[in-house]
């Protein structure tokens, strides 16, 4: 169950690993991650699509079992609450809908009540931004919204825009960087731009600050 004072989520040393063959498994893609977000933020999450970015979402929020590590949300291990229960601590948005599909590896009558009434930590896999009608600003002032009632908020976009650039600079306080299953972390869009995997990334759209550092 929950702690006191727990921080808001902790993604502790959690791996996917994912294998072929019955007999001699061969490994054909892992994921890794461990980091703790204390209270409400906007996170901004980046990466080459096949990275890991939707598998990480989908084990912060019970939906896909860990190989090792837990999930924590409030101090309570996800993998351990009820499916049904799941979406009140974390939950998916893919595209605009709730992903409500999740792997359990014990009964239900085995597995814990959630602790919360209402998602503590909010999920969003590349919403459809659209240019008109004022809808980009509706969507920001949401996730602000959704913030300052204290909820954590991840927002994982692809940028192929400048104004995907924009979105994530003007609404995310932190980032993480998806690539080939490896997470990283930064405190701001410019410091993760320095990091020659995300320049190759955005290409054209990286600062010019950071390509130039």
């Amino acid at each position: 169950m929950t702690m006191a004072n727990a921080p808001l989520l902790h993604v502790d040393r959690l791996a996917k690993h994912y294998t072929r063959g019955l007999l001699n498994k061969e490994r054909t893609f892992s994921l890794a991650a461990d980091f703790v977000v204390d209270g409400p933020q906007v996170v901004g999450v980046m990466g080459p699509n096949g990275s890991g970015k939707t598998t990480l979402f989908e084990l912060i929020t019970g939906s896909n079992l860990p190989s090792a590590g837990r999930v924590l949300v409030n101090g309570q291990d996800i993998h351990q609450v009820r499916t049904r229960e799941r979406d009140r601590l974390a939950i998916h948005y893919h595209q605009s809908y709730q992903v409500r599909s999740f792997q359990r590896g014990k009964p239900n009558f085995l597995l814990q009540h959630a602790a919360s009434d209402a998602p503590l930590v909010h999920l969003f896999d590349e919403p459809q931004f659209n240019t008109q009608d004022g809808y980009i600003g509706f969507m920001l002032d949401f996730f602000a919204t959704l913030r300052g009632k204290g909820k954590l908020v991840f927002l994982c976009l692809h940028p192929n825009e400048p104004y995907h650039v924009d979105i994530l600079r003007q609404s995310c306080e932190r980032f993480l960087f998806v690539n080939k299953g490896v997470v990283s972390h930064a405190p701001d869009f410019d410091t993760l731009a320095r990091d020659p995997a995300v320049r190759s990334y955005l290409g054209a759209l990286a600062p010019a600050q950071a390509m130039a550092a």
